[in-house]
């Protein structure tokens, strides 16, 4: 079925292309939420990404992009989460075969 779909797919416009992916993506959108995803829009808004990543990386350098990601991770990720405990796998096997095997 999803072949059938991609072979009667409308055909991308000639500002960039859209990677089978981002078409899969978009489809599924298109089917999940009753939406009609306009391609045209969706190229010039990837483009015009394009663009704002380039200027940035010439305007302000790397370090200035990578401060900009580590204040976006920064968000996104709790800090105040404590971390998970490590369970140190090896150990506990060592210990449950050391006990003998579990009466049922």
């Amino acid at each position: 079925m999803i072949r059938r779909i991609i072979r009667k797919r409308r055909p991308a416009p000639t500002l960039t292309g859209i990677s089978l992916e981002e078409e899969l993506a978009l489809l599924r959108v298109e089917l999940m939420y009753g939406l009609r995803v306009n391609r045209e829009e969706y190229l010039r808004r990837k483009a015009d990404e394009r663009e704002q990543l380039a200027a940035r990386v010439r305007d302000g350098g790397t370090a200035t992009l990578l401060d900009d990601l580590r204040h976006v991770l920064e968000r996104t990720v709790p800090s105040r989460v404590p971390p998970a405990p490590v369970v140190d796998l090896q150990s506990r096997r060592h210990s449950q075969s050391a006990k003998g095997p579990e009466p049922v």
